[in-house]
Parts: C-alpha cells; structure tokens; sequence
C-alpha cells in the first residue's frame, strides 16, 4: 500500500493527472462500482442473517452464547445495519 502511494506520488511530480495515474494503475473509479452486484450481494447476506436468526430461535439459551462467541464484531455490526434494512 505505501508503495503504492510513493508510485502516486512520484507519477503526480512527472505531471501526470491523478485520473492518468488511475487509468495506469487499472482503479475503478468510485461511480463505476456495480450497483446491482451490491444489491446482490446484500440480499444473499439478508438471507444468511434471516436464517441464522430462525436457527437461533430454535436454539437453547447454552447452545446461543456458544453461537454469539463464534460470531466477529464485524459480523454482528454487519448483521445489526442488515437488520436495520430489512425492517426499513
């Protein structure tokens, strides 16, 4: 990443545009980004959260812990903005 960064800013002091610079590095640019491959993406991970929720429901308090241990707070942080979705 930072040689990266001294690439950038080396190309910048040859003059180059930083859209040329992105062009020679191959980024795509924000906007290009696929809504509809984001969209799909979400839904598949809706699905995940909604089962895991069902099969959590039908679970012991023991075996919930056990489940919530195994879960990352990135997962769980993932899930909460999920549900927040879902019932939007």
């Amino acid at each position: 990443m930072i040689d990266r960064l001294h690439y950038i800013e080396q190309r910048k002091l040859e003059g180059l545009s930083l859209e040329e610079i992105q062009h020679e590095l191959n980024i795509t640019p924000y906007e290009e980004i696929d809504v509809q491959t984001l969209r799909l993406k979400m839904q598949d991970l809706e699905h995940d959260v909604t089962s895991l929720l069902a099969q959590m429901d039908k679970q012991d308090q023991k075996n919930i812990q056990t489940i919530k241990k195994n879960v990352s707070p990135e997962s769980i942080a993932l899930m909460q903005s999920l549900l927040l979705l879902i019932n939007n």
